[in-house]
């Protein structure tokens, strides 16, 4: 059982109601993808449709789907491993290096690559799950030595405080549509097409355009990350698509030490 969701105790919603009528969701402006660019507003909450409950899961516990991994708030502990690790049997090409996630994320990434292969949209392909506190060392290494460390920083994380420790977050590319981890993704029909639908499926688009204010990241459409179909659905009635907005946390767009 995953423990209460600490951090929520002093983030309460806001929910604005006037004569029984909810007030519509604000719209997040686009800002500059520099940690240096203004801040983004709160947007104005609406009510979920269905009894969404928000203490379902933690967002401390590294085990749970929920957990909010970001520069502010690494994994505890450090070097954190998944119990349940599994090789998705995707369809097609899907997973060439015979990659893996934690078994949840692994289950919906193969439901949701037969979907978008029967929608037309192409075959999904598995670039990067699961990466161990080591193998996250190497690759953060990698990307500081060829940008330096700003911008390095902005692409791979420190190891202990990237999602892909989790398992639970995977990075996608689509056969023979190019653009393979790079933002020209976003303009693939699989790359629109995930954009729309993988919330469907327990997945966000965990790092969206114009947020690296708030996620410390720039804009990546290729990294979805699993939150299970309860919270990927509510961000979506409530179009919030940043996890740090839809609980209230701080913003996290550098490391604190």
């Amino acid at each position: 059982m995953f423990k209460p969701n600490l951090r929520l105790l002093w983030a309460l919603p806001v929910l604005s109601i006037t004569l029984g009528l909810a007030l519509f969701p604000g719209v997040l402006p686009s800002s500059a993808e520099t940690p240096g660019a203004a801040a983004i507003p709160t947007p104005t909450r609406m009510p979920p449709v269905y009894n969404f409950d928000r203490n379902l899961y933690s967002l401390d516990d590294s085990a749970s789907p929920w957990v909010v991994v970001n520069k502010r708030t690494p994994l505890y502990p450090l070097r954190y491993k998944p119990k349940s690790l599994v090789k998705p049997a995707m369809p097609g090409a899907g997973n060439p290096y015979g990659l893996k996630l934690a078994k949840v994320a692994g289950t919906a990434l193969v439901k949701m690559a037969k979907a978008m292969k029967a929608a037309g949209a192409g075959t999904l392909v598995l670039q990067s799950g699961y990466r161990s506190y080591v193998s996250q060392v190497s690759v953060h290494n990698a990307q500081v030595k060829r940008y330096g460390l700003a911008k390095g920083e902005a692409l791979a994380a420190r190891p202990g405080f990237s999602e892909h420790q989790t398992g639970l977050a995977a990075d996608l590319a689509a056969v023979g549509q190019h653009c393979t981890i790079q933002i020209c993704f976003a303009k693939t029909k699989a790359g629109k097409w995930l954009a729309s639908n993988a919330y469907k499926y327990g997945f966000i688009l965990r790092y969206p355009a114009g947020q690296t204010p708030i996620t410390g990241y720039q804009f990546e459409p290729w990294h979805f990350r699993f939150v299970g179909q309860e919270l990927s659905k509510e961000m979506k009635i409530e179009s919030i698509g940043v996890l740090e907005l839809f609980w209230r946390l701080p913003y996290a767009p550098t490391y604190a030490g």
